[in-house]
């Protein structure tokens, strides 16, 4: 086999928008997955696409509305070189509003969007006579829209960026160990990646945490997304509806769905009443990378040379996938340091051999 120019360890999200962007500027990129490409976190299947609130700006949001902003010309590409659809659709959002408190905290949220979305997006307040019978129940009657959402089929997600990348003349090795210890090798492993980061620090830099989701039978194809009672709803491209997620910080079994989805489940019901009709497709559980920060950790790692960190996506690896396959293909082929400060790996008070 040919020496790779940049070798990616991880076939989730983040290593595949990774390879991708290398791919596509002429390196010879590998994908070395222990098992299938979209086996860990991102073989989900909620799909949302969706931004932090428009106030208290930071760092962390506005990587993540430039990446929102780039999704739908991005995936498009990478589904004309693939010949495959990833049910990629900019929807919107509805959340209805509880209180009369937090109606004010929307009002004045439409002048942060104004300011710090540039007018590329909108978060609105409309009354339930402006949105039909996908809505849920709101106390104050009103609602925040944001035209900014969007969604996706996960797997369908992976297979097309996989598919992209082996078109790019790439090679994904699933099911595959290896451990290049020449070259650049770019480490996007997830959970099992932090925990090994963990060890190497001697301290948490951050922790798998697990999400559970449920997939029903109802077509609600043209909708918004839902987000209300700490869940979201989302109607996908193929007459599916999504429902998730948990949030375990303890958890018995990494993949094994139990009453905490069960409870999921009916408060999504008692949200949206129409789902109660809705057969269960599936149901999934993965462990999904957190960091401290619940930033991602991107960037050259601290102590070892040509090693590279792709981590951290947590409920928002999806979203900002497409840049950071930008910034990182920047920063491993050309040098070019794009990743903000606060996504970068502290120093490392170690000694090494």
């Amino acid at each position: 086999m040919a020496t790779a120019d940049v070798t990616i360890l991880g076939g989730g999200v983040f290593g595949l928008a990774i390879a991708f962007a290398c791919a596509k500027r002429g390196a010879k990129v590998r994908v070395v997955e222990k098992r299938q490409v979209g086996s860990g976190s991102s073989g989900g299947f909620l799909g949302a696409l969706t931004p932090h609130a428009p106030d208290n700006w930071n760092q962390k949001k506005q990587f993540q509305l430039e990446s929102l902003l780039m999704a739908e010309s991005w995936w498009q590409e990478v589904s004309s070189l693939s010949g495959k659809s990833c049910g990629y659709a900019r929807i919107g959002r509805i959340q209805p509003i509880p209180s009369d408190l937090a109606l004010e905290l929307a009002r004045r949220r439409v002048e942060h969007a104004r300011e710090n979305w540039n007018g590329e997006a909108e978060w609105r307040i409309l009354e339930r006579s402006d949105l039909g019978a996908w809505c849920p129940e709101s106390a104050t009657g009103k609602y925040v829209l944001d035209s900014l959402s969007a969604r996706l089929l996960p797997e369908r997600a992976i297979e097309t960026l996989a598919a992209a990348v082996r078109r790019l003349c790439g090679t994904i090795d699933e099911n595959c160990s290896d451990s290049p210890d020449t070259g650049i090798v770019v480490h996007a492993t997830g959970h099992e990646g932090l925990s090994a980061l963990n060890e190497e620090y001697g301290s948490q830099v951050g922790i798998g945490e697990k999400g559970q989701a449920v997939l029903l039978d109802m077509n609600s194809r043209g909708m918004p997304q839902v987000f209300g009672d700490g869940l979201h709803i989302v109607p996908h491209q193929d007459g599916t509806s999504a429902v998730g997620s948990t949030s375990e910080r303890e958890f018995h079994s990494e993949t094994v769905t139990d009453r905490k989805l069960d409870d999921l489940h009916a408060r999504a019901v008692r949200l949206l009443p129409a789902l109660g009709t809705a057969r269960v497709i599936r149901r999934w559980a993965g462990i999904r990378p957190r960091s401290n920060s619940r930033a991602p950790i991107l960037g050259k790692h601290p102590a070892k040379s040509d090693i590279y960190v792709a981590n951290g996506g947590f409920k928002i690896g999806f979203g900002i996938a497409p840049l950071v396959g930008e910034v990182m293909a920047d920063l491993v082929l050309h040098g070019i340091d794009r990743i903000p400060d606060g996504f970068r790996l502290p120093e490392l008070k170690m000694s090494w051999a």
